[in-house]
């Protein structure tokens, strides 16, 4: 069973969204972290209701894509989580 159910993550999401409370003072409000709820934030904002479903079916990458996505993480700037969005990953 999933830590944190959808409803609980769409919460939060729309919470912060809302602008009324900032990312520290809602992670703070619930007893996560700030990392996990920029994950799921960003999640959002990239896949829509998507990103916070726990996906039911075990993705398979092929070693290409995996190299791929690799070579594109060691040589540029961006974050694994910004790089798992960008290429379609839900799960960093």
């Amino acid at each position: 069973m999933a830590k944190y159910s959808f409803e609980f993550k769409k919460q939060l999401v729309s919470e912060y969204l809302s602008g009324r409370i900032g990312g520290d003072s809602l992670a703070r409000k619930y007893g996560i972290t700030r990392s996990q709820l920029w994950l799921w934030i960003n999640a959002y904002k990239e896949f829509g209701d998507e990103g916070l479903k726990r996906s039911r079916k075990k993705e398979k990458y092929s070693f290409e894509k995996k190299l791929f996505v690799v070579e594109l993480y060691l040589s540029s700037e961006i974050s694994y989580q910004d790089l798992a969005l960008q290429e379609g990953i839900t799960n960093p």
